[in-house]
């Protein structure tokens, strides 16, 4: 288990973390803003901490966890597990160990106006340092600024809003943001045309790339250039061939799944103007066709490529790199539960693909949490190590969304039973659910991210 806000004891260093700044800085508030790959980013509320001061922040911190510093676990309130860390009351969404002699090891990296409590990443290696995600930062501060300007920054507000009678109007607003931004890419990407040949959009799964890549192509059509989309499917080698992972599973997520001298010499040539014939693959038979398409991309046109390998550079082979724009999507979330709780985006995603799986493609919960893993593990190999090389990121989360997803998540949860593996999964996610006022999801539009998971999608529907 990989996720940082499920493991007890990543949870016990936030404890201390939330006592030892409490000790420091007694009329300041610590807030926890967002993850990075295996740590999170944290804050003081609205006050920028010096290099010294983080410093200071780690090192009485690991006094702390090697002084074997009392936890108590009061009660469970509210959705909450409340603890008292040296006298101190705490409340978290996910539970800690209460001996600190369990906690992770982590490292507290200055990075303005706050830091990062890094926990390692196992795939870049232990002594590999953090590189600083400044697209990601600065993604999340864009969403920051926004929820500013209308007013909104923690669950509570949406709450208010919902039990206000204004749901409508939190809707109007998400959509809106996401529209003037999707607007936004598209005229930048207008503005570098002559040297541009190729789009590529690239996220997790259900990071909603599918409605992103459809709705980034409306806005490039109304700003006189036309997108052609090439399917990376219609590329996979035959199954024969296809590579295994370390269970001796087939793994179609690895870049070598697919044909890459064929597509390499595909990309080429229509970058250079020329037709190819696209081929046909058949998933049912697991070979590829005899059948093929013929392709071009003409001078008012760009290549669009969009999959979980878009951003890796081995795609484009030795093409210059100035001759693409880079987008990556991602459900970054934004608006937490409190200060010092996060909604975590993992979890966003997960409550997404449960939602759909069960709405729209007959899958059970349980058979989406049993893949989950396994998901998680191809976007750490493939996805995420890329995604700082991307020129523009977009948050695809919706400010109302979990408000909105709420009642057929809960609908999906409610048939895992108490016999489950999945049981503690389905309860975790139920307590998030919980602090979410549901909204009806009628007034949704139809060309809305949100509907590529609960269904009445334009882009989706025959």
């Amino acid at each position: 288990m990989r996720e940082t806000h499920l493991r007890k004891g990543r949870q016990t260093v936030k404890l201390g973390l939330i006592k030892v700044v409490h000790d420091l800085f007694p009329d300041e508030r610590l807030q926890t803003s967002y993850s990075i790959l295996e740590g999170v980013y944290c804050s003081l509320y609205q006050s920028p901490l010096s290099i010294r001061e983080v410093r200071l922040i780690e090192e009485r911190l690991r006094a702390w966890a090697a002084s074997r510093a009392q936890i108590r676990f009061l009660r469970r309130e509210d959705g909450y597990y409340v603890y008292q860390v040296d006298g101190l009351q705490v409340r978290a969404v996910y539970p800690a160990f209460q001996d600190t002699s369990l906690i992770e090891p982590f490292t507290i990296v200055p990075f303005s106006p706050g830091f990062i409590v890094d926990f390692g990443d196992i795939d870049r290696g232990a002594a590999t340092p953090l590189i600083p995600p400044f697209l990601l930062s600065q993604t999340y501060e864009r969403t920051r600024r926004w929820l500013d300007n209308v007013d909104i920054e923690h669950v509570a507000d949406l709450n208010a809003y919902i039990s206000s009678g204004r749901a409508l109007q939190l809707i109007t607003i998400a959509e809106a943001l996401h529209e003037k931004q999707i607007a936004e890419i598209a005229d930048t990407i207008l503005q570098q045309r002559r040297a541009l040949r190729v789009l590529l959009v690239s996220g997790p799964s259900s990071s909603g790339k599918t409605s992103f890549t459809q709705r980034i192509s409306t806005q490039l059509v109304v700003n006189g250039l036309r997108p052609v989309p090439l399917s990376l499917d219609d590329y996979f080698v035959n199954r024969a061939d296809t590579p295994r992972d370390e269970n001796g599973d087939l793994d179609f997520e690895r870049l070598d799944a697919l044909d890459l001298p064929l597509l390499h010499a595909h990309i080429r040539a229509l970058i250079e103007g020329e037709t190819v014939d696209v081929p046909s693959f058949d998933f049912v038979t697991g070979t590829r066709t005899g059948r093929t398409t013929p392709l071009g991309v003409g001078p008012s046109q760009i290549l669009l490529i969009e999959g979980i390998h878009a951003l890796n550079p081995a795609l484009l082979d030795r093409l210059h790199s100035n001759i693409a724009f880079r987008i990556y999507v991602s459900a970054l979330g934004g608006v937490n539960i409190d200060l010092m709780n996060r909604v975590p985006t993992t979890e966003i995603r997960l409550v997404r693909r449960m939602v759909r799986d069960h709405m729209t493609r007959g899958i059970s919960p349980e058979e989406t949490l049993a893949r989950w893993a396994s998901v998680r593990r191809g976007e750490y190999a493939n996805v995420f190590r890329f995604q700082e090389q991307a020129d523009v990121m977009f948050n695809t989360s919706m400010l109302y969304e979990l408000n909105a997803l709420r009642v057929p998540a809960e609908r999906a949860l409610a048939s895992i039973r108490d016999d489950s593996p999945y049981r503690e999964t389905r309860d975790r996610l139920g307590t998030l659910l919980s602090f979410f006022e549901p909204i009806d999801v009628s007034k949704v539009p139809f060309n809305s991210i949100l509907r590529e998971f609960i269904g009445g999608s334009i882009y989706f529907e025959p």
